[in-house]
């Protein structure tokens, strides 16, 4: 789970598991596997961090040390 922010300003709480895909357009648009799109006040790059972070924490992927992506902590 990913802690994200509705344009509102309301935060909410997705299921990483459901992203399909994260597009800049010029807000973020998060497209879920089930078709719902989402827009958050988050980056591209915010919600790609948390998202490997998430991953990360189930031990699916190496940590940042081992990584050869640079990696800002997520928030």
């Amino acid at each position: 789970m990913i802690k994200l922010t509705r344009l509102n300003g309301n935060p909410f709480v997705l299921n990483a598991e459901l992203i399909r895909y994260v597009e800049t357009c010029p807000d973020t648009l998060i497209i879920l596997q089930g078709g719902e799109n989402l827009m958050v006040r988050e980056t591209l790059d915010e919600v790609i961090c948390r998202t490997i972070a998430y991953q990360q924490s189930k031990n699916l992927l190496p940590r940042a040390e081992h990584s050869p992506i640079p990696m800002k902590r997520a928030a």
